[in-house]
């Protein structure tokens, strides 16, 4: 699995990616974290407010820090 978090490096999406991190090393998931803070591909996947979480290629979460929660079960669905 491939989680993208999509920002320039804002709070927030330092923030995001740091929920990110931790909810896959207490979930013990199979996932790689990468951070994407180049514009044109976080144009290129259809995001135009950061900080944007992406799973597997989809859009998960745009505009917004998402909860460990709603991570989880992103996790979990994929």
């Amino acid at each position: 699995m491939e989680i993208k978090v999509l920002g320039p490096g804002c709070p927030k999406c330092h923030e995001t990616e740091k929920l990110v991190r931790e909810v896959v090393a207490e979930t013990g998931a199979l996932a790689t974290v990468v951070k994407v803070s180049d514009f044109q591909q976080i144009a290129m996947m259809g995001v135009f407010s950061t900080p944007a979480v992406a799973v597997d290629g989809v859009v998960k979460c745009v505009g917004k820090v998402p909860s460990k929660a709603e991570i989880a079960a992103w996790i979990t669905q994929a």
